[in-house]
């Protein structure tokens, strides 16, 4: 079932070491199929090492949660992945890491301001922090409300996923989307080194202004506005 989308997400979980994004375990890629009756999402076993993990690890979910197919219980972050698969209708493929510095600034309670044109080229606008769960978030659906804080930001922010592909959560940390798994990770790779560069700029100079409008426009509408014209 699904074996050309197991070997995505597979492909996409073990390049999160290889980019330095998770330590031991601490981390997570999905991908959803939306072409069928119902839509089904895979994703990266919970607590199995990437050494030893293979695409047949993979496991199945509907949109309940379920285990449609696999050995292995889920991810526990996986009602995450599932609130923001049923709200984000755009996207194909999430991730979810502790990479340093993005950790940083969601424990921080930071936003990461656009500061150059690297961050506007695939973030339009600042990366938002979420607001902090309330203890009866915590102690309900944990998981389930990451996700429900995650949209309620972008709602009342009035935030475009695709043009912002990810969000601090608040004391957490970040998740990344997009189009599919792999752009997924793309996007966590970006954000981390991102807010490594925010921290950096920081720290010479804690007075610097995020950049102009319309450079933040230029760079980022180049790439993906309706004439985009520049790639790397």
């Amino acid at each position: 079932m699904l074996e050309k989308l197991k070997k995505q997400v597979w492909e996409a979980n073990l390049s999160l070491p290889a980019h330095g994004l998770v330590t031991l375990t601490w981390g997570n890629v999905s991908g959803i199929d939306r072409s069928g009756e119902k839509p089904l999402v895979v994703i990266k076993p919970s607590g199995v090492s990437y050494e030893n993990m293979t695409a047949q690890d993979m496991v199945v979910v509907d949109m309940e949660g379920n285990v449609i197919e696999g050995n292995y219980r889920p991810s526990s972050d996986t009602p995450t992945h599932l609130w923001l698969y049923q709200k984000f209708t755009e996207v194909g493929g999430i991730t979810h890491t502790h990479s340093t510095y993005a950790v940083a600034f969601a424990q921080a309670k930071q936003n990461i301001f656009a500061y150059g044109t690297t961050h506007a080229d695939y973030y339009y606008g600042k990366i938002p922090c979420t607001r902090p769960l309330s203890p009866n978030e915590i102690q309900g659906e944990y998981e389930k409300e990451t996700g429900k804080v995650i949209t309620e930001t972008f709602e009342e922010e009035k935030i475009a996923p695709l043009f912002m592909p990810g969000v601090l959560v608040q004391s957490h940390g970040p998740f990344t989307w997009g189009k599919t798994p792999e752009d997924s990770v793309m996007h966590s790779v970006v954000l981390e080194e991102v807010a490594r560069m925010a921290f950096l700029t920081r720290m010479l100079s804690a007075e610097i202004l995020p950049v102009d409008q319309f450079l933040l426009d230029k760079h980022y509408l180049r790439k993906h506005g309706a004439n985009a014209y520049y790639g790397q």
